[in-house]
């Protein structure tokens, strides 16, 4: 059975392949071709000659119906789990003669969904057909896949004849991220002393601290902030952009893939990552992400864009060497029974499952076990021990 499908697959690919009434109507021919030559009988050639030309005909027609046409694919724009993916596809049809009844087919990754299937009836010359759906996402991943198929068996439909066009697709789910409304565990994160730099993209403007740059003077801008000196240069006033000095902290959210994790923790240990994370910057912490994967190259993910990318297609990966942990004050999330180096002072660890966490820390480590059984949101909330 196998290689029969295999065979047909082929056969729609390359060629055409028979439908049931194709099938059905080829044995008729050479069924009434057998008799006429046991008979003679010449309207037994007849009946037999016209079949076999009306099936010539049939299993030409099909692959001339999708000859021509182009297939695009718009970019397929990230979702969080638990959203919609949205797919847009556009067929259209560059050529002089209408082109109708085929299927336009797109096989998507097994773990993304089932085959989406639709058909088009009718595509008038110069015309573009556009097809929108949406797929449910219930997990986080990286999915790709190369094409798309058009199917048809018009006109007579005895024969059925695929193409494949290309249109690659490349389908980001980004990890849930769980609303905190607070999350000891950042908050406490680091040393309690020293001066730090607030990552902060977005800087405004204010009245104290050291010059970011200078822009052209607005209407409501205290004059104060005025730069003479640069203002005399261009002939035109400057105002300085001041960027001001905190008390925030970096902090590094380390997930440790070389753990021995179980499907379900890994997956929380994920989805507490890109919580944290999250959490992090509304808290207006420098927020980074670590992975054991990413050592030896500029291991620390500080875009945003980057850290969802990087924990959509986190895999396990047991680890050949050694890796060299952070130095910066950790957020540490590891499986339980699983040894690890040690960790700066001020760093924190989070451990799924029952067993003893071995990371030890030079000024102790407070750790914050987590029950796979119970809702992570308000685990993620708990004062840790």
């Amino acid at each position: 059975m196998k290689f029969a499908a295999r065979f047909t697959n082929w056969l729609e690919h390359r060629w055409v392949n028979p439908a049931y009434v194709g099938w059905v109507l080829l044995g008729l021919a050479l069924f009434f071709f057998a008799a006429a030559t046991n008979t003679l009988a010449g309207w037994l050639y007849v009946i037999s000659g016209v079949m076999l030309a009306l099936l010539v005909i049939a299993a030409l027609l099909p692959p001339r119906n999708l000859n021509g046409l182009v297939v695009t694919r718009s970019p397929i724009q990230p979702v969080t789990a638990d959203v919609p993916l949205a797919i847009e596809l556009q067929v259209r049809n560059p050529q002089r003669s209408a082109k109708g009844l085929f299927q336009v087919i797109d096989p998507l990754p097994t773990r993304l969904g089932a085959v989406q299937v639709t058909a088009i009836g009718n595509l008038l010359p110069g015309q573009t057909y556009t097809w929108r759906y949406q797929i449910s996402t219930q997990r986080r991943g990286i999915h790709q896949w190369p094409r798309t198929d058009l199917r048809t068996a018009a006109p007579l439909g005895l024969f059925w004849c695929r193409r494949s066009m290309e249109a690659p697709a490349t389908a980001v789910i980004y990890p849930q991220v769980l609303p905190l409304k607070r999350c000891p565990l950042i908050d406490t994160v680091g040393l309690r002393n020293g001066q730090h730099w607030r990552y902060n993209p977005l800087a405004q403007a204010d009245t104290q601290g050291v010059t970011r740059s200078l822009r052209p003077y607005r209407w409501g801008d205290p004059t104060r902030l005025i730069h003479w000196r640069t203002s005399a240069r261009y002939g035109e006033l400057r105002v300085r952009e001041l960027e001001t000095m905190t008390a925030s902290r970096e902090v590094v959210i380390a997930l440790d893939t070389t753990a021995r994790w179980d499907e379900t923790s890994f997956e929380q240990a994920v989805v507490a990552a890109a919580s944290l994370y999250t959490y992090a910057l509304q808290q207006g912490f420098t927020a980074v992400l670590w992975l054991p994967a990413l050592a030896g190259q500029n291991n620390l993910l500080r875009e945003r864009n980057q850290v969802m990318y990087a924990l959509a297609g986190v895999e396990l990966a047991p680890a050949q060497n050694a890796t060299p942990l952070p130095q910066q004050a950790t957020i540490w999330l590891t499986s339980a029974g699983t040894e690890a180096g040690l960790l700066p002072a001020g760093s924190r660890q989070i451990v799924w499952g029952n067993g003893s966490a071995t990371a030890a820390s030079g000024s102790g480590l407070s750790t914050l076990r987590v029950d796979p059984n119970e809702p992570l949101e308000t685990q993620l909330q708990v004062n840790i021990t």
